[in-house]
């Protein structure tokens, strides 16, 4: 149980509704900034306006998946009020409390670390990836099928990249049938896919590679859907780029040449958002927890 620790929640959208349940469940208390147009609150659930006075007695804060934009500003669909997280917020926090996010842009960095404040990016943390890759995967498949007219099942699948999200959208497209070959760049991640029955390629294969595919799913980060890619794929074939902004793939090119291409980020909140909300709420639970315990122990 959390009984006397004081968490905050500042914006986010639905999956924060999870957060808020699973922190009342466990006994703490919780202050929500942001959440104007949310009627109904649970049992040691308050308000409060967006102030450092909100935030002097909080052991934990918990911001959305993409904390801050680049001006410091903390989105909430449950507000028309803009917040601004600035330096007065994060000066009125305890010394030992920490700021819980998805992913931290430079701005939510450089704040906490101007003001020694621990900043926690979960989607840095494999199990929660992990978890998140599978309504990627799900999402991902409910854009391909909306965008294709054909079956998933014998269609010619490429994914790229066999990291924690590359890896559940292959084993989820080899699941219905699909043919699926893997682009990687390293030998053991070669022996894994061919192990698994992909057929796997390196990278600086990939113009070669593209030549007859139907779905190209892309996880990397850079960009690799290249121009000189694009060119080589045929019109029929449609990019979905599951990749953080902005994305692997030359979207200009593509359209330019007929090829659908969808950039994708953030899927497990718009596709899942109850799920994704529990998977950040046991996350966090657990984390704040283990800090309790420690410090118990310590005690």
């Amino acid at each position: 149980m959390l009984t006397g620790i004081q968490v905050t929640l500042i914006g986010g959208d639905a999956r924060q509704l999870e957060v808020i349940q699973k922190f009342s469940e466990l006994d703490a208390a919780v202050t929500l900034i942001g959440f104007d147009n949310l009627q109904n609150l649970y049992s040691g659930v308050t308000k409060a306006a967006f102030s450092p006075e909100a935030l002097e007695k909080s052991d934990a804060v918990i911001l959305p998946v993409v904390g801050t934009d680049d001006s410091g500003v903390v989105e909430s669909i449950f507000s028309t009020t803009d917040m601004v997280f600035k330096e007065e917020h994060l000066a009125a926090l305890p010394q030992h409390a920490k700021v819980y996010t998805g992913m931290a842009k430079p701005y939510l960095k450089k704040l906490c670390s101007d003001h020694n404040v621990q900043l926690v990016e979960l989607l840095d943390r494999d199990d929660v990836a992990i978890y998140n890759s599978i309504p990627t995967a799900e999402g991902a498949l409910m854009m391909a099928i909306q965008n294709t007219d054909i079956t998933i099942h014998g269609s010619n699948c490429m994914v790229l990249g066999l990291g924690r999200t590359g890896l559940t959208m292959a084993r989820t497209l080899q699941g219905l049938g699909a043919k699926v070959s893997v682009g990687i760049r390293r030998a053991e991640h070669f022996a894994r896919a061919w192990e698994m029955g992909f057929t796997p390629f390196y990278l600086g294969e990939l113009s070669h590679e593209v030549a007859n595919i139907d779905l190209l799913f892309n996880t990397i980060p850079t960009m690799i859907v290249t121009a000189q890619i694009i060119a080589n794929m045929p019109h029929r074939a449609v990019i979905i780029d599951l990749a953080s902004r902005p994305g692997g793939t030359d979207f200009r090119f593509a359209e330019k040449r007929g090829v659908k291409a969808m950039l994708a980020p953030g899927l497990p909140g718009i596709v899942a958002p109850k799920t994704a909300g529990r998977i950040i709420a046991n996350t966090v639970s657990q984390l704040i927890l283990e800090d309790v315990t420690t410090g118990r122990n310590a005690q």
